[in-house]
């Protein structure tokens, strides 16, 4: 899905190669007129990755570790191609964002021993993304003694987190910014709040 500047054009591609071309094409002027992408939304990234074997961590061979890398650098060069786009037809446009989506088989418990085991998809993914956002449902007491019908804790971590805080009160800020919760009322309301 790209969002384009009050405008969402979706896009459903089904293999690899057909999101690195369109992606790629992103770079091409009739994509960048009138006003370029300002975010680019890759969800359930994995199912690119894992490809129409449906492989898990215990499959995991390093050319898809590759194609993790090559996906994400192209995300990272077109954000930055779009950014510049963008700065220079307004003055005031914000720099195009990335945002990538991965249910991760560790998470999901589709290995065996994962407490120990780290997922190489994440790692790839993190030395491009410098933000990533965890979600975990709280399946515990809290939320139904809350009243609740669903509370979700967000951590925010990585190298991103660091870089946008200033130097003076970062501890602060830092622990502030860095644990949120979710929660979902039975009106399907939902508020979020720091930790």
């Amino acid at each position: 899905m790209f969002l384009l500047s009050k405008k969402i054009r979706f896009s459903y591609p089904r293999t690899v190669e057909e999101l690195l071309q369109q992606v790629a094409s992103l770079h091409e002027p009739n994509n960048t007129s009138p006003m370029p992408p300002s975010l680019i939304i890759v969800d359930r990234m994995e199912g690119f990755l894992h490809g129409s074997r449906g492989g898990s961590l215990n499959e995991f061979h390093s050319g898809e570790q590759s194609c993790a890398a090559h996906i994400s650098a192209l995300l990272c060069d077109t954000a930055a191609f779009l950014t510049h786009v963008l700065e220079q037809r307004s003055s005031g446009a914000g720099p195009c964002r990335v945002i990538v989506s991965f249910q991760s088989d560790i998470e999901t418990g589709q290995v065996s021993g994962a407490s120990s085991v780290t997922d190489p998809f994440l790692e790839t993914l993190d030395r491009y993304f410098p933000v990533r956002c965890t979600l975990d449902q709280d399946r515990g007491y809290e939320a139904a003694a809350a009243g609740l019908q669903e509370l979700w804790h967000i951590y925010f971590s990585g190298s991103g987190i660091t870089e946008t805080l200033s130097a003076k009160d970062s501890e602060d800020r830092l622990n502030e910014a860095q644990e949120w919760q979710l929660l979902i009322f039975p009106d399907g309301l939902m508020e979020f709040k720091p930790v």
